[in-house]
């Protein structure tokens, strides 16, 4: 008997002919001799016409108050496909996030997992229960519901996973697997049979919605196996797992992301230290840095740019200006029409040339590179916001079609 953690997103259980086509899924799982948990998201938008009836009543509300609104939408989902299973004819219970033991910090609306206390899921199975979770929601220290942010239900289904020792979580969402490129975006994207935590982790990271970085972040710490799957095929997904155990790609993927925005603080004085105190100022706000680019410094000054997120760019801009009114400088500007485009892969390590392949393809497509930042399995640029679609198709016809 294996103990099985299924996540359904939110598109899976969008109305109720959905819930029931979930509800089969599961039983068919428990059929199979299996002790199944089940981790719900809220059905299709909900999340979002909640925050749309928040912004009515009180666009300025607390976050304590968003967080005891947007755990609604998980409620209800619990609660539909428990009657669903019920009405199939199977033992079923519907856990909230405290009752499934979810602890978690006090940042509302970006709550972290600090523990899961599994002894109510334990007793739920041992009495033969299939348990359905509401996932994206715990409770903190002050016994008040937080929510975990977007992806959430995602970091929910891994973390009951590692406090359980599952033997398998499975995410189901509304595509058969992982890509090596949007097949929204890209007709001959290709579905990968596995990809490593590390190349999935920089997918997440990098644009790639299929899954949340956190969950994956965790799925690694505790060697969890995940395998993405769709809830609407029934065929096998792709699975993640540990690196040593799957033969490496040259690339895995191409992803964009155009939750960008490029920060430029020009003719700063060239004095040593300037990188420590301009980026520390960022740091105490809380607002990550992502691609930085300095120049070489020419008549005692410099420029540095550097990306972060678009919801970031307005803060780090008043806190440039600030920087350079008291130690001067010559401006800040601040531009959102960008994009960053990136190749993952842990077979870069071992490949001369991947880089220049890549630089190629922008070549030939006449796109042109204004950042540029590498690590050991990813080489990501920044080009213009309206060239992201054409870059990831040309990236990925130079990688994949002329293999």
């Amino acid at each position: 008997m294996s103990l099985i953690v299924q996540k359904f997103g939110g598109s899976s259980v969008a109305d109720a002919e959905r819930v029931f086509n979930v509800a089969r899924i599961v039983t068919d799982t428990y059929k199979k001799g299996n002790k199944v948990v089940v981790v719900v998201s809220a059905q299709g938008d909900t999340t979002d016409d909640l925050i749309e009836k928040a912004n009515e009543i009180n666009p300025d509300a607390s976050k304590r108050e968003k967080d005891m609104l947007l755990a609604a939408g998980e409620q209800i989902s619990i609660a539909l496909l428990a009657m669903a299973i019920e009405k199939l004819g199977y033992p079923v219970v519907s856990l909230l996030g405290w009752q499934a033991g979810f602890q978690t910090s006090s940042a509302y609306t970006s709550a972290r997992i600090k523990r899961v206390r599994t002894d109510r899921i334990a007793k739920e199975l041992d009495k033969n229960n299939i348990v359905v979770v509401a996932g994206f929601q715990g409770l903190n220290r002050y016994e008040d519901v937080t929510t975990l942010g977007r992806g959430g239900s995602d970091t929910s289904a891994v973390a009951i996973a590692a406090a359980m020792h599952a033997d398998l979580c499975q995410i189901y969402t509304d595509v058969e697997g992982v890509y090596t490129a949007d097949p929204r975006k890209v007709e001959n994207a290709k579905m990968l049979k596995c990809i490593s935590y590390d190349e999935m982790l920089e997918l997440a990271t990098l644009g790639a919605q299929v899954l949340n970085n956190r969950s994956v972040e965790m799925a690694k710490k505790y060697n969890i196996e995940l395998e993405v799957l769709s809830s609407f095929t029934h065929k096998p997904g792709t699975i993640v797992k540990e690196a040593s155990k799957m033969e490496k790609m040259v690339i895995s993927g191409v992803a964009k992301d155009v939750d960008v925005a490029r920060v430029s603080v020009l003719g700063v004085p060239d004095e040593p230290g300037l990188a420590f105190k301009m980026f520390s100022r960022l740091a105490a706000k809380k607002i990550n840095i992502d691609i930085i680019l300095q120049s070489i410094g020419r008549d005692g000054t410099k420029d540095i740019s550097f990306t972060v997120a678009k919801n970031n760019a307005k803060e780090a801009s008043e806190i440039m200006e600030e920087y350079i009114s008291n130690v001067g400088g010559k401006s800040v500007s601040v531009d959102e029409k960008v994009a960053k485009v990136s190749i993952v892969g842990a077979g870069m390590e071992s490949h001369a040339g991947v880089a220049t392949k890549m630089f190629e393809a922008l070549y030939d497509a006449h796109i042109n590179i204004r950042m540029i930042s590498t690590s050991e399995i990813k080489v990501s640029v920044l080009i213009d916001e309206d060239k992201a679609d054409a870059a990831v198709k040309a990236i990925h016809s130079k990688f994949f079609d002329e293999d």
